[in-house]
């Protein structure tokens, strides 16, 4: 039985990564090809020839203006995925049309809804506005996990690890002894876990990229919107600093940690991540730092997620885990995620329709 909801957005990619050239990622355990049109438009349709299921991605298949020719036997496709040609025939089958999906480009994700796409017009795409927004500069990347999407959740939904996996980086002994607060939004779909710390030592991370040294006051507010979207909003400021009653902050810097979590299979994932910051905006310097330091933590997530992806996997029948306070956002997040599951599950459309 699947665990990935479906009928939902996932982000397949940064907008950057795709081009007037063949791209193919699998997503959900379907393999999507995407291009750009001449005119710029993202396509998203199956990577598999209706034909004899030849990967479309894999050469010599070849864009020849805004048509994809198979490399196999020369079915050729228009961006809808209709198929306008074929070989040794002028009549081309009614059938010949590969599966295309509804796809979204924005705050420099694009964005693919898989299950059935008379549902996605109805279904929101969640938003990052801060990492294409000219009040912040961004770093960001993508590593990828060989251990299933839920993983992931409980692991960025339960800060504590910082102390101990991410020492030396993020974290600080005062991330693990801090009480959270969880709170879950039905209606609006969200969990949010929230950690304030108001005199807690500097990690490097910030340290580094915003001068600040010795304790900090240091606020964790985490916003997951099932099944894709995480944001931390991250406050960094002098002990004692607290925003100003009309909202603004002056004496803070202000950092927007963004993770798309995206299943690639039941058991391995794309983990889209990036930093957005409202300082040192200009700062090639910062940007390098940032960008190379949360790599190094996000592949430390991944190193310990692998191995717990392989324990799970042998793990006898029925083995029970345990859970304390510092669960309680992952274990919202389960229960959301299981409902989207129970809710919107339907079968994989086959390539061709």
């Amino acid at each position: 039985m699947t665990t990935i909801p479906r009928d939902q957005w996932y982000v397949a990619a940064y907008g950057r990564e795709i081009s007037h050239e063949l791209f193919s990622r699998t997503i959900c355990g379907e393999s999507v090809l995407f291009w750009r049109t001449a005119a710029g438009a993202v396509t998203a349709m199956s990577d598999r020839c209706v034909h004899r299921r030849f990967p479309l991605s894999q050469a010599p298949t070849r864009l020849v203006d805004d048509q994809v020719v198979c490399g196999y036997h020369g079915f050729t496709y228009a961006a809808d995925g209709r198929c306008v040609a074929v070989p040794g025939q002028t009549r081309v089958p009614r059938t010949a049309r590969l599966r295309s999906y509804p796809v979204v480009e924005q705050d420099s994700f694009v964005w693919i809804f898989i299950g059935d796409p008379d549902r996605a017009d109805a279904t929101p795409v969640p938003r990052a506005p801060w990492l294409d927004s000219p009040d912040y500069t961004t770093v960001s990347g993508m590593e990828p996990l060989a251990a299933r999407y839920e993983l992931l959740v409980d692991n960025l939904l339960d800060l504590s690890h910082e102390t101990y996996l991410h020492g030396g980086y993020i974290g600080t002994p005062e991330v693990a002894s801090t009480p959270i607060r969880t709170e879950v939004d039905e209606a609006a779909g969200v969990v949010s876990v929230s950690r304030h710390m108001d005199d807690a030592e500097c990690p490097p991370f910030y340290a580094r990229s915003t001068g600040l040294t010795g304790r900090i006051a240091r606020w964790q507010d985490i916003e997951y919107t099932p099944p894709c979207l995480y944001t931390l909003h991250s406050r960094i400021a002098p002990v004692g600093s607290v925003p100003n009653p009309d909202g603004s902050d002056p004496d803070a810097f202000h950092v927007e940690v963004v993770y798309a979590i995206t299943p690639e299979t039941e058991s391995s994932t794309h983990d889209f991540w990036a930093v957005a910051r409202d300082f040192a905006r200009d700062d090639q310097g910062v940007s390098d730092f940032l960008a190379e330091q949360n790599r190094t933590v996000v592949l430390q997530d991944v190193e310990a997620l692998d191995v717990l992806e392989q324990v799970i996997a042998t793990e006898p029948a029925g083995y029970q885990e345990l859970s304390i306070n510092i669960d309680t956002g992952g274990l919202a997040a389960r229960r959301m995620l299981a409902a989207l599951v129970a809710r919107g599950s339907a079968a994989p459309a086959g390539a061709g329709t």
